[in-house]
Parts: structure tokens; sequence; C-alpha cells
């Protein structure tokens, strides 16, 4: 497998272009967050405003919204009850990320449904959590649009039915292609196989203090921010992943646990340097 280095992320994040605007940055909209699981959507959209979206909204449980105003006033919110605003805004998005936080329920899987039935051929879907869960136990048919499937290993096991100790580069590569998708399987050396390309890679980076929750959202956040501003896709999705990484190698330098708002946190300040690195 080939390894995701710093050099990729040099190579993706340029500096930003004096004559631009919000709009130039890309727009993103993360769907998730019911009642019991709003800290995960939270922390995705967070991810995706400071990775460098130019708007960002939320469709979340209502009960998140004064939370998510208090940690994060950037970002513009839509109730999950609400089909349609919903149905208008969606197809004027970059990128949509539905799963963190979604839940399982009935209302999770119309909301899934919805998202599937409205999503356009030229936007990019990013599936996670428990999107993934209720694809895998409904088998629902994918919409015809730019995939990137986000599983932890055990979610990989239940979209692709290969248990942990076969999911190995060949077996991964081989349902990723039925899938039609990006695959990214997160592990503690996570493992990327892109949709339009035959190469597999695996991050160079990553420490055992990211072993917390929220973790995952943070990485498809970011992943979302980086895909929807950058003009090459699968060097944004390789770069998202690198730099999520990276930054918690740095924080476990003086820290025995490194929590996913930190990572955002310090998301402007490295890609600052990358974009200074990739000009020098």
């Amino acid at each position: 497998m080939q390894k995701i280095t710093e050099t990729i992320v040099k190579q993706t994040i340029s500096r930003r272009k004096a004559q631009s605007h919000k709009g130039t940055y890309g727009r993103v909209m993360t769907i998730g967050g019911n009642r019991q699981f709003g800290g995960a959507i939270i922390l995705s959209t967070s991810a995706a405003v400071y990775a460098g979206s130019g708007l960002v909204t939320c469709v979340t449980d209502p009960i998140n919204f004064a939370s998510l105003h208090a940690r994060l006033p950037e970002a513009m919110v839509i109730s999950n009850q609400d089909a349609t605003s919903i149905k208008q805004l969606l197809p004027t998005m970059d990128v949509v990320v539905i799963g963190p936080g979604l839940g399982e329920n009935y209302q999770a899987l119309k909301l899934l449904e919805l998202t599937f039935s409205t999503i356009q051929k030229q936007q990019t879907l990013i599936i996670d959590g428990s999107a993934i869960s209720l694809i895998a136990s409904h088998h629902l048919k994918l919409p015809d649009t730019h995939l990137i499937f986000t599983p932890h290993q055990m979610e990989w096991q239940r979209l692709s039915g290969l248990p942990i100790k076969e999911q190995t580069p060949r077996n991964n590569r081989q349902v990723q292609e039925k899938l039609a998708g990006t695959v990214i399987v997160k592990s503690h050396r996570t493992e990327v196989y892109l949709a339009t390309s035959k190469n597999n890679w695996r991050n160079t980076a990553g420490t055992a203090a990211m072993a917390t929750g929220g973790m995952g959202d943070t990485l498809t956040g970011i992943i979302a921010g980086f895909v929807a501003q950058f003009a090459d896709s699968n060097q944004a999705v390789l770069a998202a992943v690198y730099t999520h990484s990276k930054i918690a190698d740095y924080l476990a330098k003086k820290q025995y646990v490194v929590l996913p708002s930190q990572i955002i946190t310090h998301l402007p300040e490295y890609m600052a340097k990358m974009a200074q690195s990739e000009n020098d």
C-alpha cells in the first residue's frame, strides 16, 4: 500500500486567493445529531468550519440548536424534521455529510432516505456512523452521486460482510468496487480505497491518544471541508486523513489523551503552515 504523508497535504492546501469569497471555499451540509448524540454532529460541523468550508449548514434535532450556536455561531441550522427546507437547500451544497449521531430509529431512516432521494449526481455524499449501519441493515440502494464512506472496522464489517480479520487490502478493494465509492476504513493505521484510482493508501500518522469518542466524527467534518474547497477530491481525502492524525501526534507529545475538539481548534494553524510550505 502507498503511504499517506505530509507531502500530500502540502500539495493539496494552497494559499487563498485575494479575490475570493465564502462561496469560493465550498458549501457543506451536515446531517445528524439526534436527541442523544448531539455532540457527534457538533464536532463534525465544527471540523468542517475550521477546515475552511465557506458555508456550513447543520441539519439536526432542534434540541441541539442552542449548543451548536453557542459553540459555533458560524454554522446555520435546520431542523431535522423540516423536510421542505432540507429538499430546498440540500441540492445547493457541494458536499453533504450524513451519519454522525444520526441514530438508527425510524426518523433516522426517513432522513437518510430523504437525503438519498434529494442528492444530485454532481454532489459529494459522505456517509458515516449510523448511516452506514442503516444502509447495511435495511439494504438501501445507494444514490448515483460521488460517495465517500467513513466506517470504523465494525461498521465496515456490517457494510462489507467482512469480519475484521478478513479486512485485507484485497478484500476491502473488492467490496469498494461494488459500492462504487471511496472507502476510508478507520483504524490505528487508517486505510483509504479511492473510487477513481487503483492505488490503496495507508496513513502514516496517528496515535493511541486519539482513542476517544467523537474522533471519527471530527475526521468526517475535515474530509467534508477539504473536499468542498480543494479541486482534487482524491488528494483532499488523503490530506484530510493525514491532517487529522498529524495534529493529534503533535498534541500527544505533551498530552496523554487528545480530544477531538482540540484537533479542530488546531486545524487553521496547521493548514496555514502547510499552505506556506506549498508556496515556498
